[in-house]
């Protein structure tokens, strides 16, 4: 018998064939697919409470015009869904640009283990610039633990992926991949340059040198939560080591050793 899996999606840009495609690959799932804004009603009403695997490929809480972007906080009946499932012991998957959803909920972030800013903040009661982003960068990930997830990878394996340079919290996760991309502000451009109009650059932009690490598993109170840093395109959605990450990573949550 398949098990449920439910994918939440919207907020942020992506293909959507290709998407669906690589959700559709992952193993014998029965899949509904959600997307903002209906995704956050359908979970408020408890969509996300039975599912035996629950994977964030969404980015919510913004709206982005004239050159700018606002935020707004989950709804309270998202926001108890959520942290009601992790409290049941059900877990979750998160990948790539879901470290920079729902701004206005810090809480959030704490569950996922990072952050990844828009806009300059705070973070943990400390200011923070905005972060840095780089499309199509070729890297070696690299396996840095005996874990579910990281079963079956090879030791090193190619991508080809945009990475961040944002917040980690490294002291409170379990590091499962790193990248030998160098995390650096030089090898990064500035996100509030870019929906201001400027894409690509990082000039007059300053950031401290961040954590190359792009996958770990953290637990949420009684639940199992992995973060996947992969998932920017078609390309990395095809890549055979990413969905094996990406497939360990969901049976995992939901109570199975690959």
């Amino acid at each position: 018998m398949s098990k449920s899996l439910l994918v939440l999606s919207g907020g942020h840009p992506y293909e959507a064939e290709p998407f669906e495609q690589l959700i559709h690959s992952l193993g014998d799932w029965d899949v509904t697919h959600l997307v903002h804004p209906e995704a956050e009603e359908a979970v408020g009403e408890g969509a996300a409470k039975d599912a035996d695997a629950l994977l964030f490929y969404d980015m919510g809480g913004y709206i982005f015009a004239d050159d700018w972007v606002t935020s707004r906080p989950p709804s309270e009946a998202y926001r108890r869904a959520i942290i009601d499932r992790f409290a049941s012991g059900r877990g979750a998957v998160a990948m790539h640009h879901a470290l920079a959803g729902w701004a206005d909920w810090p809480e959030w972030h704490d569950m996922l283990g990072g952050r990844f800013l828009y806009t300059p903040g705070k973070v943990r009661g400390a200011p923070s610039p905005d972060s840095g982003y780089r499309h199509d960068v070729d890297y070696t990930a690299q396996v840095v633990a005996d874990h579910p997830v990281t079963a079956g990878l090879p030791a090193e394996f190619p991508m080809c992926d945009e990475l961040y340079l944002a917040h980690v919290f490294e002291d409170d996760v379990t590091p499962l991949i790193r990248s030998s991309h160098t995390f650096t502000r030089d090898n990064f451009y500035s996100a509030t340059l870019a929906i201001s109009g400027t894409l690509y650059s990082n000039e007059g932009w300053e950031h401290p040198d961040g954590s190359n690490l792009v996958a770990w598993h953290k637990q949420v109170g009684a639940a199992p939560l992995v973060y996947l840093q992969f998932g920017d395109t078609p390309e990395t959605y095809a890549n055979p080591h990413m969905r094996k990450a990406l497939s360990n990573a969901l049976h995992f949550i939901a109570g199975e050793t690959p």
